[in-house]
């Protein structure tokens, strides 16, 4: 077994454009990457004591982002603030999975595409059958559910907010994606029973092969207005068998899963499960996790303000400052870096910030590796974002899993 450890950080929603089959999922031209970047060359993502000017990543534009960028788009080539030669190992994966949902993205760079068809809800009003509905009133003791329909989930809190505290009925939405969220107030609904809500929901759900059920705590009054919580917990189906989680924790090898990793993977070989509320609690863990990593280990990271905050409410100057913020403490990250070891850098989808909507966009992403001895090159097209999976697979001397390619 060799001594070098391996870390794959998920920028949730980061994608950079280009993806052949946009149009499909009526997304042909979105770029989350080059938009966020022309819109700040523009001072369109100038907001006043957050963030002004062009977007500047140094440390990623080192590593090769801006090539990665116009790789994928056939584009011009981006400046984000890098100098020289790139110093890292630079290309775009393209995903192969059918959806542009965070689980398919995340199963898939863990070295397992989605290879069927996940269920939705229609975007009508009720959106859920009534079988689902009903079933869930009565297992869940509820008096009745508000919502049911597509909605924003800012949105909709408002909406519904004060209703569902006079009647404690939960709300229930759902999206574009294979998902079922339901919403309750922490204090007067009782976060431990909205969870076990969604765990009902979940079962009920596995038949109609939707991908998530979320809990979507809130707090807040009418009069004040209400705010979702850092207690989100997502109950998703099982990954498909072989991911890299899987072979490093048949191997005996120490696994970390950083955010949130754990649910998406629904707790199978997750190892060591850390979360934290936003981006640099996030960040502050990961750096912790990694002091700590044994020899031959794995650590698993999603930062996803990048999409939850930023990409689904379209605020290109939010996106562009968290990205900002996420770049500059990188070198953090490289200090503690040890020989031997990997370190990739990548997305799961795109959420294109100038994008009509509120939803995902499909797009490739980009992949960015570097560590202690790396040889900089381009990685240029890779055919599926399983190839992230399989790169960690043959680093950490894992047993390689079909269909994903080593770059090593």
């Amino acid at each position: 077994m060799s001594g070098g450890r391996a870390f794959v950080i998920v920028l949730d929603s980061f994608g950079c454009g280009g993806a052949e089959d946009a149009r499909a999922y009526g997304d042909e031209g979105a770029d989350t990457l080059g938009h966020i970047a022309a819109a700040c060359a523009r001072r369109e993502g100038d907001r006043g004591g957050l963030r002004s000017g062009p977007l500047r990543l140094p440390f990623m534009a080192g590593l090769g982002l801006g090539l990665a960028g116009q790789a994928s788009t056939g584009g011009a080539p981006l400046d984000l603030g890098g100098s020289g030669a790139p110093r890292g190992q630079w290309g775009f994966g393209v995903e192969t999975s059918r959806g542009k949902d965070t689980p398919s993205g995340h199963w898939e760079i863990a070295g397992t595409p989605v290879d069927f068809e996940w269920g939705y809800f229609p975007a009508t009003q009720p959106s859920f059958p009534p079988d689902l509905t009903a079933a869930l009133i009565r297992e869940g003791g509820l008096p009745g559910i508000l919502a049911d329909k597509h909605a924003s989930g800012t949105e909709v809190i408002d909406e519904f907010g004060a209703e569902h505290l006079r009647t404690g009925k939960p709300i229930c939405y759902t999206s574009v994606d294979s998902v079922l969220q339901i919403a309750a107030h922490e204090e007067s609904f009782g976060l431990e029973r909205l969870y076990a809500l969604c765990r009902i929901g979940r079962r009920l759900c596995d038949p109609l092969r939707i991908g998530r059920v979320i809990a979507r705590p809130f707090l807040g009054a009418p009069e004040t207005g209400f705010t979702r919580t850092p207690n989100r917990k997502d109950f998703a189906i099982p990954p498909p068998a072989g991911t890299i989680l899987d072979r490093a924790v048949a191997a005996g090898r120490a696994v970390v899963t950083v955010g949130k990793i754990g649910d998406i993977f629904a707790h199978r070989c997750t190892g060591r499960e850390v979360k934290a509320a936003g981006n640099m609690a996030l960040f502050d863990a990961m750096l912790d996790e990694a002091r700590a990593l044994a020899p031959g280990g794995f650590l698993f990271a999603n930062f996803v303000d990048f999409d939850t905050e930023f990409g689904h409410r379209r605020d290109v100057a939010g996106y562009a400052a968290a990205l900002e913020a996420f770049d500059r403490r990188l070198p953090e990250l490289e200090r503690l870096l040890r020989p031997g070891d990997l370190v990739v850098l990548t997305a799961d989808h795109g959420n294109d910030p100038t994008w009509r909507g509120t939803d995902h966009t499909r797009e490739h992403t980009p992949i960015l590796a570097f560590g202690p001895g790396l040889q900089p090159r381009s990685l240029g097209r890779r055919q599926t974002l399983a190839d992230i999976g399989e790169t960690v697979a043959r680093h950490l001397g894992l047993p390689a899993h079909a269909p994903g390619e080593s770059w090593i």
